[in-house]
């Protein structure tokens, strides 16, 4: 299998981290950074080992370049993604890939007619964990509704910056707010509930005065199935979460994992014992990177750890939970 050509797009805190990580992916190497400002670039690409810098323009021009990790505020995301799909990149694009879904369908479209991968950058999704979970999730033991608790949420030092700015499409819900309804996506595909049922059912949020949502709930709901979701970028949330079903429980001690390691395993509650699921950990940028390398080489559209089904459901109900919010 060849190497491929990794480009940064937005050298900031977030391209940073997978800048770190590439080099112990299985496919990857960081070839090029691109940025607004070349000479941020430029020092980015010097810091990280990258031997091309430039514009995003630029960057994307370029015949050594195959894949594109996309880094940038989220309100950015759309117009970068169809631009690297157009000029035959693959595209690995932070969360979430847009603030609405019809935003996120035309970047589908587009990566469906280059015939290119496009995948989401849902970390918790890529790893021994997230495939445990899922198949824990199937197992017989499980039977019955399905219910499912996650947050996810922090303390922002000050209330500025893009977590607080309406224009950059801020706040708790598009922010972290996916993280707990992707988990829940995710288990509910892997128990066999029709994605097209999930709804959002029960909103609450408290709105600042930027006019972003600092804080929110949600009650989701499908056939046999809910889940009960928080997030916050004003408030400390668990990280931790469960799944119930009728006969037994998956105590998650952390949902998520870190930038640096996947979460490490579960507790199972069932038959009156308790037992502890420990799986080998992963750096989650770099199994996302190699999940897009592995969809290049075999000529998919998508990765199983984040299928476009997931993404559009995703993006869906969190459309419902903004809009919750502001009825």
């Amino acid at each position: 299998m060849t190497t491929t050509r990794w480009a940064i797009l937005g050298p900031g805190e977030i391209g940073g981290w997978f800048a770190r990580a590439l080099p112990g992916s299985a496919h990857g190497v960081l070839h090029a950074v691109g940025s607004t400002s070349p000479e941020r670039a430029a020092v980015f690409a010097a810091e990280n080992g990258a031997a091309i810098s430039g514009t995003y323009a630029e960057i994307l021009a370029r015949d050594d370049v195959d894949a594109v990790y996309i880094a940038t505020v989220n309100t950015t995301h759309t117009e970068l993604a169809l631009a690297a799909l157009d000029a035959g990149k693959a595209v690995l694009c932070e969360k979430p890939v847009a603030p609405t879904p019809a935003e996120l369908e035309r970047i589908l479209e587009r990566a469906e007619a280059a015939g290119l991968p496009f995948v989401e950058a849902y970390k918790h999704r890529f790893g021994p964990f997230a495939r445990s979970l899922d198949a824990a999730v199937a197992d017989p033991k499980l039977t019955g509704p399905l219910h499912v608790v996650a947050s996810f949420g922090f303390a922002a030092g000050q209330r500025t910056g893009r977590l607080f700015d309406p224009e950059l499409a801020g706040g708790a819900i598009l922010d972290v707010g996916g993280y707990p309804v992707a988990l829940a996506v995710g288990l509910a595909a892997a128990a066999g509930t029709d994605l097209a049922e999930l709804t959002v059912t029960e909103s609450w949020g408290t709105i600042g005065d930027t006019g972003v949502d600092e804080q929110a709930r949600a009650t989701i709901t499908a056939t046999g199935f809910t889940a009960d979701v928080a997030c916050a970028i004003t408030a400390d949330l668990p990280r931790s979460g469960s799944v119930s079903g009728a006969t037994a429980t998956l105590e998650l001690t952390d949902s998520f994992g870190g930038r640096e390691s996947s979460a490490a395993g579960f507790i199972l509650h069932a038959d009156g014992r308790d037992i502890d699921i420990e799986l080998p950990t992963v750096d989650p940028f770099a199994a996302e990177a190699d999940a897009v390398s592995l969809a290049l080489a075999e000529g998919r559209t998508e990765a199983s750890e984040v299928p476009w089904a997931h993404s559009r459901a995703v993006a869906r109900l969190l459309a419902e939970w903004r809009a919750g919010l502001d009825g």
